[in-house]
């Protein structure tokens, strides 16, 4: 039975919405009523909650991303079975990916959000925030793909590593055999503990909502939202776009359980815009996708690759900010330029979760090649918080819908439980590996 100690998820997502807007009109008030200098102090204390469940968040997400990708290529089991997912998961990838790139390139042709700047001289680069390193090439991924330390890759979270490390692990104690079932077994169990930490760590996520939203709009006040607003409301429209096109092609394939899934994925995607982190709602989106029918094999493989290699949300924001940071210096790029643009996004995109900024990182790497100002991403950068928000909401959707996709192609897909999200499958007291499924 479920501790009476944690919210309903019904409750939770009230709860987190209201926070939300409780932030964003303290958050104006603060900005409008205080000194600049009263105001920064003000954004750095209270962000402190965002900050503590962030860091929550965080430290369940190495152990969670291993144990359960681990457990979940050993039930697998042989090859064979693991290479026939592993293609259906790539094959929705890329086309998501493409479909994504392709959709803000089209979109940000039609709006024209940069147009009206007319920049012909460079921004005062002090403007400009540090970035971290942009040398992005496709040596640099694969190198950067396969970690020297297994210990660093969790204690930096670097979500691809742990993924590249999981599988060569899983697949040897696949091949190993019965020999690996106390490791297997442990290992489920500790996915099972971290899981049952998120629920006790969600019961924070309106507080951290709060903190988010007051210490943004308070250092940008409600001015951000006229100054930028039609880039910023023209970005969100591109986002629902895709989000259309994810459900449809969803649809496609779950039917009409595709509006089931909607319900189950409200609250993962609700934690992600708030606090503009995808990573923020990944122990909960597990359960809930769970919760809906998908098979936890399945799951714990999908989900974690999705991670590092299915953001659609960040690969519209890359073509929509690239490109508009083109229309504001008015350089032209034909069409051939646009495509060969997508295809660079596309390369430097893949494994870019848990790289601060990364999507800011691609496009300060990017742009150069086509001879826009460098400079120009201080022209996002100021709002970038605000589009996170929504790019972040759309990671967790396009990999929900992947991975209830790939689980219906595997007829691994069950019927949802009865009401979305009040029971977890990992809480019923049957162990999540069973003996006779590992021999």
């Amino acid at each position: 039975m479920e501790s009476k100690t944690r919210l309903r998820p019904n409750r939770l997502s009230l709860l987190i919405f209201v926070a939300m807007l409780a932030g964003i009109a303290l958050g104006s008030l603060i900005h409008e009523t205080s000194t600049p200098r009263a105001t920064e102090k003000f954004a750095a204390d209270i962000k402190f909650l965002t900050v503590i469940f962030l860091n929550l968040v965080k430290v369940i997400i190495a152990p969670l991303v291993f144990s359960t990708l681990v457990v979940g290529i050993f039930k697998l089991g042989d090859g064979k079975t693991i290479g026939r997912i592993g293609g259906r998961t790539v094959a929705w990838f890329l086309a998501a990916s493409l479909v994504s790139l392709a959709l803000g390139a089209i979109l940000v042709n039609i709006f024209q959000p940069g147009t009206h700047l007319h920049l012909s001289v460079l921004p005062d680069q002090n403007t400009v925030v540090p970035l971290p390193p942009s040398d992005i090439s496709f040596q640099s991924f694969v190198t950067h793909a396969f970690p020297s330390s297994i210990a660093d890759a969790m204690a930096t979270n670097m979500i691809l590593q742990i993924v590249v490390f999981s599988l060569f692990f899983g697949m040897a104690a696949a091949a190993v055999g019965e020999p690996a079932l106390p490791i297997i077994r442990g290992l489920d169990a500790l996915a099972r503990i971290m899981l049952t930490m998120t629920g006790y760590i969600m019961n924070f996520a309106p507080l951290a909502a709060f903190g988010s939203m007051a210490a943004t709009l308070a250092i940008l006040g409600p001015e951000v939202l006229v100054t930028f607003g039609k880039f910023i409301l023209e970005f969100y429209i591109a986002l629902l776009i895709l989000w259309v096109f994810l459900f449809a092609g969803g649809a496609l394939f779950l039917k009409r359980k595709v509006i089931q899934l909607i319900r189950f994925i409200l609250e993962p995607t609700l934690l992600a815009l708030t606090t503009a982190s995808s990573e923020a709602a990944f122990p909960k989106l597990i359960t809930q996708l769970e919760a809906f029918g998908c098979e936890e094999k399945i799951v714990s493989f999908v989900l974690p690759l999705g991670y590092s290699f299915n953001l659609d949300g960040s690969m519209i924001y890359m073509t929509f900010g690239s490109l508009f940071i083109a229309q504001a210096y008015g350089v032209h790029l034909s069409f051939a330029q646009q495509l060969t643009m997508l295809l660079f996004l596309m390369l430097s995109s893949k494994g870019m979760a848990g790289v601060p900024r990364a999507a800011l990182v691609v496009i300060t790497a990017i742009v150069p090649v086509f001879h826009i100002p460098v400079e120009g991403v201080g022209l996002i950068l100021g709002i970038d918080q605000l589009l996170d928000m929504g790019r972040s909401a759309t990671n967790v959707i396009g990999n929900s819908i992947a991975t209830s996709v790939v689980c219906k192609w595997e007829n691994a897909l069950a019927e949802p439980l009865p009401a979305p999200g009040s029971r977890i499958r990992r809480a019923v007291p049957v162990p999540r590996v069973a003996t006779d499924q590992l021999k």
